[in-house]
């Protein structure tokens, strides 16, 4: 048996280190490092409720406004107030860029850059990628990165800022849209619209969220020449489909919330049985067995966030989140699924959440969530209030759910007279690269990982990589 780690990884938020126990070129086991400690959590005690919204979204720099959100959700739980229609229209479409810009720089800055390495050289397509995906030099950033900014000019017609902005709010955002500014979102969205159908799938989007089938995707990636295509020939090459099995249940606890519901509901599916159900959020456990911890309560609203870094046994700054006990898999894959489209359905059937899977979610999601903010943008009622009135803040503990892009983001907080008394956080890559649990139950990453023939040289492995890119580690989230 040899051991290899691998880490610090490059192009990735924050720092991730993942320790292999190799044997006769198989990966026996595989843990999961987040190795640096923030606080965030310790930062916002014992201050007023109220600057959760300015404190919270500084934890993440790509994805502050799902942090906003979800400290907006935990104030709106203690009030409660009913948020303005309009006000949630805009929240929607401004979480919308935000995570739109998340999966297409995960896309074409994070993952696809892997596929120019040189372990690739015998393949035919090796060399378009590299001249097409090679970081820093690749012909598709020229193209990717302009349309990105460009797309998130609706963060400052909506939110004044990006990222850290002020303008959430329990009741909705602080600016209300001028016809004039409904008219600039046309023409952004329009304006990306082109560009997804010119660059990333040369398709209709239409087209693409149509897809129902893994057949259907097939003739797809033969058809069309943009680069969505040119990485799903690539990973039929590479048989991505067989790769990065994760455990198997995958959480969603719904996101978009608009006046009938969310636009992708809530739910827990058991891809092993087909079953699905409403997610039992309030079975939602934390363990630190393995983590840089002091013994805290399971439960998240009743646990704190106190690190020890001479723990026996601990190898990680992530806490271990559960559900019902058992480990499972949060992002636009189980998005997707949870929501029933049937092309991300046929996947799972097929092979389980794999690296495949993971990526066509997220790609998928950009073209449904386009479609989304345009609906978004067309329901905005000239005249009507973006944002209702703060009520009083009950004392007692409150639990507000997002989804981030990579997945489900809970915080719990407990107030009394106005004031934080406490706060937690789990973030999605909490979830997705946990550690071991009490029982040595490993992480989803870590499951993941397992039975991965790897060689004798794991560290050069690119398998490792595309396992670990396609879950799209954001560490700083991980550890506040």
């Amino acid at each position: 048996m040899s051991r290899i780690v691998i880490g610090p990884f490059n192009r990735v938020e924050g720092d991730l280190e993942v320790t292999l126990d190799v044997e006769n070129g198989v990966v026996r086991e595989a843990r999961v490092s987040a190795s640096l400690y923030r606080g965030f959590e310790q930062l916002l005690l014992g201050r007023p409720a109220a600057d959760a919204l300015a404190i919270a979204p500084r934890i993440c720099g790509i994805c502050s406004v799902s942090q906003s959100l979800a400290a907006a959700a935990v104030l709106r739980a203690a009030q409660p107030i009913a948020p303005a229609p309009n006000g949630l229209l805009a929240t929607n479409i401004a979480h919308a860029a935000e995570n739109i810009a998340d999966h297409l720089t995960h896309f074409y800055v994070f993952f696809m850059p892997d596929f120019a390495r040189a372990a690739y050289a015998g393949r035919p397509w090796r060399a378009a990628a590299e001249a097409r995906f090679k970081a820093v030099s690749g012909a598709a950033l020229r193209e990717a990165l302009p349309a990105r900014a460009r797309l998130l000019e609706t963060m400052g017609l909506i939110a004044g800022k990006w990222p850290h902005s002020l303008a959430f709010r329990a009741g909705g955002v602080t600016r209300a849209l001028a016809l004039g500014d409904e008219m600039r979102l046309r023409a952004l969205l329009a304006d990306f619209r082109t560009f997804l159908e010119r660059t990333l799938f040369a398709a209709p989007l239409e087209a693409v969220t149509a897809l129902s089938s893994t057949e259907e995707l097939d003739r797809f990636a033969d058809s069309a020449a943009g680069d969505f295509s040119a990485f799903l020939r690539i990973a039929r090459d590479l048989r991505l489909a067989e790769m990065g099995r994760g455990p198997g249940l995958l959480l969603s606890a719904g996101a978009y919330l608009g006046p009938e519901g969310h636009r992708f509901p809530a739910g827990l599916l058991d891809t092993k049985t087909g079953g699905l159900r409403a997610p039992p959020l309030d079975h939602i456990e934390e363990d630190v067995s393995h983590a840089y911890m002091r013994d805290t309560a399971a439960d998240p609203a009743l646990s704190d966030t106190l690190p020890d870094i001479h723990r026996e046994g601990a190898y990680s700054f992530a806490k271990a989140p559960r559900l019902e006990g058992r480990a499972v898999e949060v992002g636009a894959l189980a998005r997707q699924a949870v929501a029933g489209h049937p092309l991300i359905r046929d996947l799972l059937a097929g092979g389980g959440s794999t690296v495949l899977a993971r990526i066509v979610a997220r790609v998928l999601e950009i073209a449904l969530l386009i479609e989304a903010m345009e609906d978004w943008t067309r329901a905005l009622a000239p005249s009507e209030p973006y944002c209702a009135p703060d009520a009083p803040l009950a004392d007692g503990a409150f639990v507000g759910f997002v989804e981030a892009a990579r997945g489900t983001l809970g915080h719990w907080a407990s107030f009394r007279d106005g004031q934080i008394e406490r706060y937690q956080i789990i973030a999605p890559t909490t979830w997705n690269f946990s550690p071991r649990d009490a029982a040595g139950n490993p992480g989803p990453l870590e499951q993941a990982l397992a039975g991965l023939s790897v060689g004798e040289d794991g560290a050069t492995n690119v398998a490792v990589q595309h396992i670990v890119r396609s879950f799209d580690p954001c560490m700083v989230c991980t550890a506040h």
